[in-house]
């Protein structure tokens, strides 16, 4: 770890933080939730020490399950209940609008940083012009490919959905006769969550099928497009994808991937430093590319993911939580975390950034994925997001098992969440 040769909290520290710390009468704990995927809480636990070691202040951190939707759940139980326990949320994208009342309004003490952030994403975080949290990692999934592979079999690395799903087949085929009789061709996340909500936002989009609910509030899943897409997906399961894909998360698609056992595996860049980490049986062996599209007019779509830090409203230590928050999303920070867990900087010259570039050179490339990154229909559904996407990824998962038609439980969806929007979204 290079921790110590980084002043990382000396370089984050602004005269407003240094002043909060001034305030404090004496040395506090800030009891921190986060969610448990890959290393991210050892990382975090490195992360903290030097603001700890400057400020005098301890940190404890709460592991939650990898499953956003778990967590989620548990945050609003939380919240609902004006617990004084957790200090500092750490937030995904969507969850802004729904949780802003829970949270303190971080406007004035990020006054002087927010200008290094992308836009789009302090805009994110951003509910009736107040600041709930501040952005310590942005989010956008790509295609990892076995290049070793695409190489033996003369395969290229596929753009369209119908070559991913040509070129899994050929090679785990060959592969099979070969003696490997594990390998799968493709792997992505199709357990009933969030992260299948993500999946197939990508496949309706690349396919021309929309975004679930449009701009202006509309719902449009049920359509043509959308259907076939989904009837695409479905497709996969026992044949380029294992049956058990219908359970995995975004650690069980890892955990094949990492293996050796996946031609192409669809996950977010924290992946990628694991996949290439000392032991890993893969190491070297693999690359990334942006996520296949429909063909023709009909490109490439990544969901836009990302994490942020929030100070709560019921904490009795505001001012350490809020010293705390500013330093996570500093410069200085998101580089360690893009140096030691290949996770996308929301600070704008960081993708500039040469030691990044020489230790992790997809991050400058993913730049690109991320800038045409797809949102979920969080702003046009507010509170009622959570149930939305619950009714979208419960559908999906019907149609994978092969349980339901796609038709049918676009059609069903439709009506779902006609009767949500008419409650008033």
């Amino acid at each position: 770890m290079r921790f110590e040769r980084l002043p990382l909290a000396r370089a984050a520290v602004t005269a407003a933080v240094a002043t909060l710390w001034a305030t404090a009468a004496f040395a506090v704990n800030v009891n921190f939730v986060s969610g448990a995927t890959g290393r991210d809480i050892d990382l975090m636990r490195e992360l903290v020490k030097p603001w700890e070691k400057d400020t005098g202040n301890t940190v404890t951190i709460v592991p939650m399950p990898s499953s956003t939707t778990d967590q989620f759940a548990q945050y609003r139980l939380w919240l609902a209940a004006g617990n004084a326990d957790v200090d500092v949320y750490q937030t995904d994208v969507i969850w802004a609008p729904q949780l802003a009342d829970n949270f303190v309004d971080l406007t004035e003490a990020a006054a002087d940083v927010v200008k290094d952030h992308f836009p789009s994403i302090i805009a994110s975080q951003t509910v009736d012009g107040k600041l709930v949290a501040m952005p310590v990692f942005t989010d956008a999934p790509a295609l990892y490919y076995r290049k070793d592979l695409l190489d033996k079999y003369g395969e290229k690395v596929p753009t369209t959905w119908d070559e991913l799903a040509a070129t899994a087949k050929k090679v785990q085929d060959g592969e099979r006769a070969a003696g490997s009789k594990d390998i799968w061709g493709y792997v992505f996340q199709g357990a009933a969550y969030e992260g299948l909500t993500c999946n197939a936002l990508e496949w309706l989009k690349s396919n021309g099928g929309g975004t679930i609910i449009d701009t202006d509030g509309n719902i449009t899943v049920n359509n043509p497009e959308a259907v076939k897409a989904l009837e695409m997906a479905a497709g996969w399961v026992n044949t380029i994808s294992p049956p058990g894909v219908l359970s995995y998360m975004e650690e069980e698609s890892r955990g094949v991937w990492q293996t050796g056992n996946a031609v192409f595996m669809r996950n977010w860049p924290y992946a990628y430093a694991l996949g290439n980490g000392d032991g890993s049986p893969i190491q070297g062996k693999f690359d990334v590319a942006p996520l296949p599209g429909g063909g023709g007019d009909n490109k490439s779509a990544a969901t836009l993911g990302g994490w942020n830090v929030a100070v709560s409203k019921f904490s009795p230590n505001k001012d350490a939580a809020i010293s705390l928050v500013l330093y996570l999303s500093s410069k200085d920070v998101q580089k360690e975390r893009a140096l030691q867990n290949s996770q996308l900087p929301t600070v704008i010259s960081l993708y500039d950034d040469p030691d990044i570039a020489a230790k992790q050179p997809l991050i400058p490339r993913w730049k690109d994925i991320f800038l045409n990154a797809v949102p979920r229909p969080s702003a046009q559904t507010k509170i009622a997001y959570n149930e939305v996407s619950n009714k979208f990824w419960s559908a999906v998962h019907e149609t994978l098992a092969g349980t339901t038609p796609a038709g049918d439980s676009l059609e069903v969806l439709e009506a779902d969440l006609q009767d949500l929007k008419g409650g008033g979204w």
